[in-house]
């Protein structure tokens, strides 16, 4: 025979509705990009030292940075910014923002 805690295990509360879910704080803001720059810095001092292997993953980070423009891009896209504003935003010219990201589905 096993002994069972049941201070351990789940009590049916009455209650059939399922809980609220939590408030999320946005924390995606300025200072949030800001300190993904340094952090990126920093990695960057960190190989520039001679640790060579660790290039393999700073070019690694470059593929994922260039996947998350592209999903930004395509979410501006479906929120209804034309390729001049987010070409404006860039730099560069409509043609070029949308020859880079346009292809993408």
């Amino acid at each position: 025979m096993t002994d069972v805690n049941h201070t351990l295990t789940i009590q049916p509360s009455g209650n059939s509705r399922p809980p609220r879910p939590r408030r999320r704080d946005v924390v995606e803001n300025d200072e949030y990009a800001a300190f993904a720059r340094r952090i990126i810095r920093a990695y960057a001092r960190r190989v520039a030292t001679g640790d060579v292997e660790a290039l393999t993953d700073m070019v690694a980070l470059s593929a994922l940075l260039d996947g998350a423009i592209g999903e930004a891009v395509i979410g501006l896209r479906a929120h209804g910014y034309s390729w001049a504003e987010i070409g404006d935003r860039l730099g560069i010219s409509r043609q070029a923002a949308q020859q880079r990201w346009g292809d993408r589905p």
